[in-house]
């Protein structure tokens, strides 16, 4: 069969017909980074009922928490950090490339500085006796819940510090453009996200009458 056959029995479109973008489309990078945050929110998810479930059913489920004050220091940073971010990719998709780079740093030693808290709060609870499977409180169940839940989410902060950096020195070097930053973003307000989870789960609900 020629190639004029094979044009005329299989044309390309119908005249008249203009090829463009589906309505919905986006782009690779972004529905990777949907649908890693969508597998890793049942994750999570998984963890919070798993607690849950340990919660209700242990008696003597320790109240370790006496004040709010360094959880919500790191909680005004996490959520400051995701308006700096949000600056950022503004930034970045306006064309302004230094302020982009500025916007995506702050928002990156804004992460640096939770996990710094998170450090401590970690060390000062191991001083007075908390380990995975063992504190002074009562059942040895919540430190092993404790430190998997926010040990998970740290992991995810640090990973996304990581990527800031990375991303941001490489749009700042050309190699990245907007919509890099733009998924970053995304999984970086997914972290934030979490958090807010996170804080009544394990820390409000078990703050010391």
């Amino acid at each position: 069969m020629s190639q004029a056959d094979l044009t005329m029995s299989h044309p390309a479109h119908p005249p008249g017909m203009t090829i463009g973008l589906a309505p919905f489309s986006v782009s690779a990078n972004k529905m990777a980074i949907w649908l890693f945050i969508i597998a890793d929110a049942a994750t999570f998810a998984a963890c919070l009922v798993a607690y849950g479930f340990l919660r209700n059913g242990t008696a003597n489920w320790p109240r370790p928490f006496h004040s709010i004050v360094n959880v919500s220091v790191m909680t005004f940073i996490l959520l400051t950090s995701s308006l700096t971010m949000l600056l950022g990719v503004r930034a970045a998709k306006a064309g302004d490339k230094s302020g982009a780079f500025r916007w995506t740093m702050i928002t990156a030693v804004m992460g640096i500085l939770f996990a710094a808290l998170h450090i401590r709060e970690w060390m000062g609870l191991i001083d007075e006796g908390m380990s995975m499977f063992h504190n002074p409180w009562g059942t040895g169940l919540f430190g092993a819940s404790f430190f998997s839940i926010t040990g998970l989410h740290l992991l995810h902060v640090t990973g996304g510090v990581v990527a800031l950096l990375a991303v941001g020195f490489r749009y700042m070097g050309g190699r990245y453009d907007a919509d890099d930053l733009e998924v970053t973003g995304l999984y970086w307000h997914f972290v934030d996200l979490v958090w807010m989870f996170v804080v009544p789960f394990v820390y409000l609900l078990n703050l010391a009458h």
